[in-house]
């Protein structure tokens, strides 16, 4: 593969570095038959990569965050005399959790919020962290295996998990709780992706368009930037730092012509 040739394409130089890396990552696995893998991705870098790697016919990987939902994964690249399931022997090797387990007093107290401001404010890169899955009683945070002993140092100097039990877990242990929803009822003009965001970042149509062009706004996965993408029941659009929410059902039309949707909204 000529490196120049495959990236000459991409102008953005983040997204340039990004798939270089990911090259690279194949070099090595190619040379020394080992499998390798990236940081935690964002869903707009897994969406690029993948789209690169279909683009150059590659397909020995894994996107893998922990559990089949997760919203941050990293790539795993692997020889090709390996299987699926030699590959899901080694996701032990690469990432674990983090659990926080809180004092009686606090339990109910933290959000997601709290808790990724918690990593921030100890300086870990946000890479080496994956999804953080919260409940009543803690959280559990997937992180990079070699982000662990950092984590398990740190984070109990932090005032509010002063008191909690932190503890290193296998990512089997994974706990995947219940995410609450939300239902909700919506009612837009028409099924294009800019009426949704705007009714659901409950903003003007002029800032919905904005958001989609700041590639915050994500199909089943998939960036989106244009408006005229058409949205079809099941499903889930994601909008950055305004949440999750999955098309329930296109439920009829108003007098007017408007359409009900019915969403679930994630917590």
């Amino acid at each position: 593969m000529d490196r120049q040739e495959l990236l000459k394409d991409y102008k953005n130089q983040d997204d340039k570095m990004l798939l270089g890396n990911v090259l690279d990552k194949i070099r090595f696995v190619e040379t020394r038959n080992k499998i390798e893998n990236t940081n935690f991705l964002n869903m707009q870098e897994i969406d690029l990569i993948e789209v690169f790697l279909k683009k150059i016919k590659f397909s020995n990987y894994i996107m893998w965050g922990g559990y089949n939902s997760a919203e941050r994964k990293v790539l795993i690249v692997f020889p090709e005399k390996y299987n699926i399931y030699m590959v899901e022997k080694n996701y032990t090797k690469i990432m674990s959790v983090i659990r926080i387990k809180l004092p009686n007093e606090n339990c109910g107290k933290y959000n997601h919020r709290n808790y990724l401001g918690g990593i921030v404010k100890i300086g870990i890169e946000r890479e080496k962290i994956g999804d953080i899955l919260v409940d009543n009683n803690g959280a559990d945070i997937i992180a990079l295996n070699e982000a662990c002993p950092f984590l398990m140092q740190e984070l109990p100097m932090l005032k509010r998990f002063e008191k909690s039990n932190i503890t290193n877990e296998k990512i089997e242990k994974l706990n995947q709780v219940e995410v609450n929803k939300e239902e909700i009822k919506i009612i837009v003009p028409s099924l294009r992706i800019d009426n949704f965001v705007s009714d659901l970042a409950r903003t003007s149509r002029n800032k919905a368009l904005e958001i989609l062009k700041s590639e915050r706004v994500f199909v089943n996965g998939k960036l989106e930037t244009k408006n005229s993408k058409q949205i079809k029941e099941n499903d889930i659009l994601t909008i950055r730092g305004k949440g999750r929410f999955v098309i329930k059902e296109i439920a009829g039309s108003t007098r007017s012509g408007r359409i009900i949707v019915i969403v679930e909204k994630y917590a």
